[in-house]
């Protein structure tokens, strides 16, 4: 558990999520959806949550920040392998602040967090996309020293098409 202070008229906890954060997690969920104008995809149930958090098989790990017991933020990252430099790391999937706590240090607390968890398995690296038309995140990944790959395009297989190479 890592708290924050100075910035804030309030503390910032930073720790590990436990099951019963899930509903507030998909409360900052839908708000990030809104955030990114992407509502409609945003389909996650607080099992499917559990599940890959919590469950016997589960990869996924999220934080959250808590200011005076609210949760006003999460991060989810699971492991990740880059085949062609045989780097391990991290693939952080989400990392999202509320906006009336934005620019108040909690989520550069966060990411340090997810790095030094990171570097503590040996993983040295952190992988993550952002939506082209998220500037304040690009700006700030950016001042951060993250490097962006113009040429790869994020695509997948799901529904139908995952159901024909599944079959």
């Amino acid at each position: 558990m890592y708290r924050l202070r100075g910035l804030f008229l309030m503390d910032i906890e930073i720790r590990r999520a436990v099951p019963c954060d899930l509903a507030g997690v998909l409360g900052l969920m839908a708000k990030f959806a809104e955030h990114v104008s992407l509502t409609s995809y945003l389909t996650a149930s607080e099992d499917g949550l559990r599940e890959a958090v919590f469950g016997e098989d589960a990869f996924v790990e999220m934080l959250v920040a808590a200011a005076n017991g609210e949760l006003v933020a999460y991060a989810i990252y699971y492991p990740h392998f880059s085949s062609f430099r045989a780097e391990r790391g991290f693939y952080l999937e989400d990392i999202f602040v509320v906006q009336q706590c934005r620019g108040r240090g909690i989520g550069l607390a966060i990411l340090k967090v997810v790095a030094r968890q990171a570097a503590e398995r040996g993983f040295n690296r952190i992988d993550f996309q952002v939506l082209s038309t998220n500037t304040t995140a690009l700006k700030f990944y950016e001042r951060l020293g993250a490097e962006m790959n113009k040429d790869e395009f994020r695509m997948k297989f799901s529904g139908s098409a995952f159901e024909q190479l599944s079959a």
